[in-house]
């Protein structure tokens, strides 16, 4: 016994020791921070919660692609730290509904319509648009901008050019009705000129406070609808100054309290002065080499608010206003100070401290706002939270021009949003700005759509082909196949592409290099497919589902996959996709294979007019009701759920090549009868008669026909002659294979 238990001591065995692998250290999301101008490491204050106020349109007019530069891309990187990155944002975004451009714009259109309606006399508007425009010659003068002067010179020229119609009409006493006509054709050409005018004249006198919101309030609804159709995400809260008018008064008062504001003639201005030379402050963070830019600064101040009387009310030039006196024509809400309004740069500090208090982890904008807008924002809020710390990360979004142009609403030379939706989706937009990085500038341009609209088409023929392929009926065991080297290949690039997707979107969220990840691994997946349908096998299902789940779980993050999508993008618009696509596919299997049929016993049978039937139900038919039959010889039809435009434009495009190789076929076929008849022309020629119509070259032949003498009667050189009898010889072959070949010895 004791001998079989030192045995079983002895035998007995222990685990040994486990080494942990070393792993690798994770990438850390960056973001270019403007506090900075550097990437930095994004760690959020409090756990996985990110707080983040973006500023919102001024809404006085239409949105333009300006507004959808920065908009979509905060909408990008909004969802990519929330839906790829998984933190808790909370979104928050402002409408400036209070501002000198609303004031004078609300102003102007009110006493335009006025004006309207008190239908002048043709003479009467004459003479008025005559004295408008005394005012714009005189600005235009003193205009120094060249962008803003030519847009001054056009305006000026287009109703110059509209008055002399009216004129004309004038003059010869033209019917009534003509002349009418001409005057409102006059009328609506000369708006903006009349409307400074008479803003100038008359804007002191509008006091209804309703006036000045209407116009804000129709031009945030038509915001609204173009975000919707943008398919940018709605904020988790929007403010509006007009609503928040008290908060801005207490938050100005604590300033003023703080030691960093002072009231002068009923309005309140930032010492700027005071705030940059106390401990813990700093002013001109964002663009300390702007700071001093009386240009900017009064941009900044806006319109009605830069006269002499107003700017002498400062103790410094860089200060700038919290709260403006209200003058006649201006809206104004009651405060210590006498009545008045907000100035541009508290709105946002106030409305942002309410809900986010004294620092916040994300503060967004345009890159044109950062000075003196953003600058004073922070200097005013850390003046009022007596802190350095407001903002942790300042993002601001890339300019964005037309076709290299500079875009400017002021100089009005924009596109609206719902222009640009007329020429492409948004979803196409969307992938445009994707192929951008977000802090750059963006050429809006046919090139920039161009290569847009050739990614989508890119991407859909993969998800199409994936889609096909799933669609092959299989038994469950019969899905999983044996990979072979190809696929372990594939899978192994599939993962790397995962890891560089990753790594890109780390580095600031680099959307342009993802998309070039997606390509190149689409492209691989394109070779694979290839390669399987040239051997006459089927590709792995299980792993091109993976892959195109993959990059429809991308697309949906960035938003360029609309809603819920397993698989590609929806067919159909937006509610309909997944059902139309699950209902229509299986009887569009079923014609096809009964086509395919048919097409068969067609050849077989040699009946070539089935077989135009069935062309034209692939190529006109279907088409129109956005569905795509695609054959290839031997292998089943491919059926496909396109959008009807898109075919439509393919099929035009086909025809277009088409006509195009047709063309060029008998342009060669031209060429080539072109090209033989001049060759039978010259076989035609005896070698004797060739040289013999040269006079201006040789004035003497021998008995054959040879020069021998140039045109000076000098005797040929040895080599000229060489050269000549060569061509000679030539000829006399061309000539005795045109004699043989000729009907009746080459008789004419």
């Amino acid at each position: 016994m004791a001998g079989s238990s030192a045995e079983q001591s002895k035998g007995r065995r222990t685990q040994p020791p486990w080494t942990p692998p070393a792993g690798t250290e994770p990438c850390k999301l960056r973001l270019y921070n403007s506090l900075t101008r550097n990437k930095d490491v994004f760690v959020p204050q409090n756990g996985r919660r990110v707080t983040w106020y973006c500023c919102g349109p001024t809404v006085y007019d239409a949105s333009h692609m300006g507004h959808a530069r920065s908009y979509i891309s905060f909408d990008i990187l909004r969802r990519v730290l929330r839906d790829y990155f998984q933190f808790d944002v909370f979104y928050c975004m402002n409408i400036t509904d209070i501002d000198d451009k609303i004031i004078r714009r609300a102003r102007q259109n009110h006493l335009f319509e006025q004006y309207r309606e008190q239908r002048p006399r043709p003479a009467q508007l004459l003479q008025d648009v005559r004295t408008a425009l005394e005012p714009l010659a005189v600005k235009l003068r003193e205009t120094a901008d060249p962008d803003k002067k030519q847009m001054l010179e056009r305006m000026q020229r287009a109703v110059q050019v509209a008055a002399e119609p009216l004129e004309e009409a004038l003059r010869s006493d033209l019917a009534a009705e003509e002349v009418d006509r001409r005057a409102q054709a006059l009328l609506e050409e000369a708006r903006d000129v009349l409307s400074d005018w008479l803003d100038a004249a008359l804007g002191s006198g509008v006091t209804d406070n309703s006036i000045f919101s209407e116009l804000p309030r129709f031009w945030e609804a038509e915001f609204h609808r173009d975000m919707a159709a943008l398919n940018v995400l709605p904020p988790d809260v929007l403010t509006r100054v007009s609503e928040y008018v008290p908060e801005i008064v207490r938050f100005v008062q604590k300033i003023v309290d703080n030691g960093y504001g002072y009231v002068s003639n009923g309005s309140v201005y930032f010492d700027t002065a005071k705030f940059a030379s106390s401990e813990g402050h700093s002013y001109g963070k964002l663009v300390p080499e702007a700071v001093g830019d009386q240009q900017a600064l009064q941009e900044g101040e806006g319109d009605l608010s830069v006269s002499a009387e107003r700017l002498s009310e400062k103790r410094s030039p860089n200060d700038f206003a919290l709260w403006k006196a209200s003058k006649p024509g201006e809206p104004s809400w009651p405060c210590p100070w006498g009545k008045g309004r907000p100035g541009w740069h508290i709105e946002c500090s106030a409305m942002a401290g309410t809900l986010l208090g004294a620092s916040m982890d994300i503060h967004g904008g345009g890159f044109d706002l950062r000075f003196p807008h953003h600058d004073n924002e922070l200097a005013q809020s850390e003046a009022h939270f007596e802190n350095d710390c407001w903002v942790r990360y300042f993002l601001h979004t890339g300019h964005l021009t037309i076709a290299g142009c500079k875009m400017s609403k002021s100089l009005k030379n924009f596109i609206t949003i719902k222009d640009a939706l007329r020429r492409h989706s948004a979803r196409q937009l969307r992938l445009a700005f994707l192929m951008h990085a977000w802090k750059d500038t963006l050429d809006y341009s046919s090139n920039t759509m161009e290569s847009a609209l050739q990614y989508e088409k890119f991407m859909n023929e993969f998800f199409l082909n994936v889609k096909d392929l799933l669609r092959a009926p299989v038994d469950v065991t019969g899905q999983f196949e044996k990979w072979e080297e190809e696929e372990a290949a594939l899978n192994e690039s599939f993962y790397d592409k995962k890891t560089a997707v990753h790594e890109a979107l780390c580095d600031n969220v680099d959307t342009r290099t993802v998309l070039e990840e997606m390509r190149a691994l689409v492209s691989q997946c394109n070779l694979y497919m290839a390669a399987r349908k040239a051997a006459r096998r089927r590709p792995n299902r299980v792993l091109l589902e993976s892959i195109a789940r993959y990059l429809t779980h991308l697309l949906q993050i960035f938003g360029a996959i609309e809603e819920e999508s397993s698989l590609g993008f929806p067919v159909g618009g937006p509610g309909s996709s997944l059902n139309l696509e699950g209902a229509v596919m299986p009887y569009l299997q079923a014609l096809a294979e009964f086509r395919a049929g048919v097409r068969t016993i067609a050849r077989e049978r040699h009946v070539p007019e089935v077989l135009q039937l069935s062309d034209a139900l692939r190529d006109d038919i279907l088409p129109e009701l956005g569905v795509r039959l695609e054959d290839h010889e031997g292998l089943p039809t491919v059926v496909k759920l396109v959008d009807r435009e898109t075919l439509l434009r393919e099929r035009e495009e086909k025809k277009r090549a088409e006509e195009e190789k047709r063309r060029k076929k008998e342009e060669a076929a031209r060429k080539r009868q072109e090209q033989e008849a001049a060759k039978l022309a010259k076989m035609k020629i005896p070698p004797s008669e060739m040289f013999l119509s040269e006079g201006d070259k040789y004035s003497r032949f021998d008995e054959n026909g040879l020069p021998t003498h140039d045109t000076e009667g000098k005797e040929l050189s040895k080599g000229q002659a060489k050269k000549l009898r060569k061509l000679f010889e030539a000829q006399q072959k061309l000539h005795a294979e045109y004699l043989q070949t000729a009907p009746c010895g080459g008789a004419p």
